[in-house]
């Protein structure tokens, strides 16, 4: 079974090899993005909308399978720590097959309610409604190769072996970017042919994933279904997906508030979210690089090894959301230029953009934080900041709405990310840090 250790090795070159392939396909993911919203963009506000609003119920998917792949991540990481290659295929075995059926049964859902999903937003403009739901439809089967798609990466990420994932991910950007064109304005489909475009360009990645995942290890039927593995995996991915689906279910929420201030408020958000993704290109790469690191190294009982890993991710992250917060309070315009043309739309997004920009440094150390908490086993800690001051944006929304407009949204957005950030930072160094580097001079003396 072939992996990396990174227990051993220079920390700042461990993490940066390990976050660059994951980088690599976030840059990838943020250029299909980029590309996909500028074809969509030109069809104007109400295709943006259309999207921005399915696209809601498609990240609750997303949500609710996080407990398969962050709960299966963490015990294959452990179990390579550990060096326990029979517990590593019964983990991946287990986690597959579960990934399987809530993938299948989610996507049933998107297809029979998905109507009634869109309808609650109460968009008040029947052609967005028409469309998003079609795309939304569409999605429902995509949806299914995406979530094995994030399976695998995750797993790779696990064995510290991310190039493969970052040239699969490659792949199907590029057929995807390809396709966006083609069935967009080509054969006139408009909203729906970004649907089949993805679509098609995540069955692709799939097939490869299934070819190169038998390169990494054997799935074998003949291990069977463990019932104390699934419990396992459920257990400690449970907490990150609550607090992902609370957040999601927050947003939709806020979306059906935002949805009161017009349809351009709607694609304005959308659009702002798409430019904000270009954060995570790095920070979700740190995210990834850290929980597999943080992983194996809790596996072999390397504690110190870890602190110094933390302490190197942040800083990296610090230096990297510190730009991008110059760049979305002072140029907010130029970014969502490139995106829309129509003003009120321009307004109301570079408004998203400037309010968001203070809060970005806070945003990227939780994100950091989140993933030594995934490594350590203890997913909780971050569900619990996170369920706490999501909420919290509903009311702050509802109060600042009153005073600042659709504005008011966004402030309470970023008030929450700074509160996140602030504690999760503070829990990790007087908490979580605190106790190991007890056990670790305990073990010493």
């Amino acid at each position: 079974m072939r992996k990396v250790d990174l227990t051993k090795g220079n920390v700042l070159k461990v993490l940066v090899t390990l976050a660059l392939p994951i980088m690599g396909s976030s840059l990838l993911q943020f250029t299909y993005n980029l590309i996909d919203m500028l074809w969509v963009g030109a069809l104007g506000s109400d295709a943006v909308a259309s999207i921005g609003s399915s696209s809601f119920f498609i990240g609750l998917g997303y949500s609710i399978n996080a407990f398969v792949v962050i709960g299966t991540g963490i015990k294959v990481a452990h179990s390579i720590g550990e060096k326990d290659d029979s517990a590593v295929e019964e983990y991946i075995f287990n986690g597959i097959i579960l990934n399987a059926i809530v993938g299948g049964i989610y996507s049933l859902i998107l297809i029979i309610f998905g109507k009634s999903f869109i309808q609650f937003l109460n968009l008040g403009n029947t052609i967005v409604e028409r469309d998003a739901y079609i795309y939304l439809a569409i999605s429902a089967p995509m949806l299914f190769f995406s979530f094995f798609n994030t399976l695998f990466i995750r797993l790779f990420n696990s064995f510290g072996i991310n190039k493969s994932a970052l040239n699969i991910s490659a792949v199907g950007v590029i057929i995807n970017m390809i396709l966006d064109p083609v069935m967009i304005y080509i054969l006139k489909l408009g909203v729906t042919g970004a649907a089949i475009g993805t679509l098609i360009a995540n069955g692709i990645m799939f097939l490869l994933f299934i070819k190169k995942s038998r390169n990494l290890y054997n799935f074998n039927f003949k291990i069977g279904l463990n019932y104390n593995k699934i419990k396992e995996i459920t257990i400690l991915g449970l907490p990150m997906s609550f607090q992902r689906v609370l957040f999601t279910l927050v947003n939709i929420l806020l979306a059906r508030i935002i949805g009161s201030f017009g349809s351009e408020a709607i694609a304005a958000q959308k659009i702002g979210l798409q430019i904000e993704s270009v954060v995570y290109m790095v920070v979700g790469g740190l995210n990834g690089a850290i929980a597999g690191f943080v992983g194996q190294n809790f596996g072999a009982k390397k504690y110190e090894r870890i602190n110094k890993g933390y302490n190197t991710a942040i800083s990296i992250g610090v230096i990297y959301a510190l730009g991008i917060s110059i760049l979305f309070i002072f140029t907010p315009e130029v970014l969502v230029r490139l995106f829309i043309r129509e003003e009120n739309t321009v307004y109301i997004a570079s408004d998203y953009l400037r309010i968001i920009g203070y809060s970005q440094i806070f945003a990227t150390i939780e994100m950091i934080s989140n993933g030594v908490f995934t490594g350590f086993g203890v997913p909780k800690i971050p569900a619990l900041i996170s369920i706490g001051f999501t909420i919290l944006r509903i009311p702050l929304a509802m109060i600042l709405t009153r005073f600042f407009d659709v504005n008011g949204i966004w402030i309470g957005i970023s008030i929450s990310s700074i509160l996140k950030g602030t504690v999760a930072y503070l829990i990790y160094k007087f908490k979580i840090w605190k106790v190991y580097k007890d056990v670790r001079c305990d073990s010493v003396t």
